[in-house]
């Protein structure tokens, strides 16, 4: 079983809240990148979503493209990233998700991808700049292997009528964006969000996860009992990079986070 679904499955019998972060690999290196993710497994983190450095980081707000270019800088690539993984796995089990832009994917190779996904493991992906439409080149390299990592699906409050479609055959998780335009905005989130959320909720087969501008489990607070959990990203950033990447700080962060959401 994908690790991604094992988690979301132990949660939901024990009736507890996901809790996912973002962090961008090769920050401050890449070998403290890998002890940031053991770290976070020791402190009760579900899910790692570990952004790949690319040089047009569209989706992302400010705090994220600051990360992006500093990793590039170091020399951070889709190579060694794979490695980092491969490090992690021989004794962290934690699920680990590549967030990446399609265009690192095509230059790797789509097949190549896939297999190195499955080699290293990797549990899922998430591709912000391919649309529904035209996922078929991934999905046919997906379909005919085993042990794939799962493409996980993003959906917005302008998605609509798009939802069934995005959602029908999806696994491990449905990522809602919160809020119009692109992360790190501080908890402002779309005016028609718990109806977006709502109807989501009632259409997926899958667990529902609520991302973008999150910053503490207050926030998410007024949609608790619609959605299986939330994900934070640039606030992460913020905390790591202030702290000096202070492994108590992560720690810290991380179990309060938790233990409200959960409360």
């Amino acid at each position: 079983m994908n690790r991604i679904e094992k988690r979301l499955k132990e949660l939901e019998k024990e009736n507890k809240k996901a809790f996912i972060t973002y962090m961008t690999a090769g920050l401050p290196d890449m070998k403290k990148t890998g002890e940031i993710i053991k770290i976070q497994a020791e402190a009760g983190i579900d899910i790692v979503e570990l952004g790949i450095p690319f040089s047009d980081p569209t989706a992302d707000g400010p705090v994220i493209q600051e990360a992006s270019y500093k990793s590039i800088q170091k020399g951070t690539n889709l190579k060694g990233v794979f490695e980092l993984v491969a490090e992690v796995r021989k004794d962290c089990e934690v699920p680990i998700i590549f967030m990446l832009y399609y265009n690192t994917i095509l230059y790797y190779g789509v097949e190549n991808f896939i297999n190195k996904c499955i080699e290293c493991g990797v549990d899922g992906m998430i591709i912000p700049d391919l649309p529904f439409e035209e996922t078929f080149e991934i999905k046919e390299f997906i379909d005919k292997k085993e042990n794939v990592p799962y493409l996980i699906p993003l959906v917005s409050p302008v998605s609509k009528e798009r939802i069934p479609m995005i959602v029908n055959e999806a696994k491990g998780f449905v990522y809602c964006v919160s809020s119009m335009g692109v992360t790190g905005q501080d908890a402002t989130f779309h005016k028609e969000i718990k109806n977006y959320l709502e109807e989501v909720k009632g259409i997926s087969k899958i667990p529902v996860m609520m991302g973008f501008g999150i910053r503490t489990a207050k926030d998410v607070e007024k949609y608790i009992d619609i959605i299986d959990g939330c994900i934070v990203g640039s606030h992460f950033i913020n905390i790591m990079e202030k702290s000096n990447y202070n492994i108590d700080t992560i720690k810290e962060y991380i179990t309060a986070f938790k233990a409200e959401l959960n409360k």
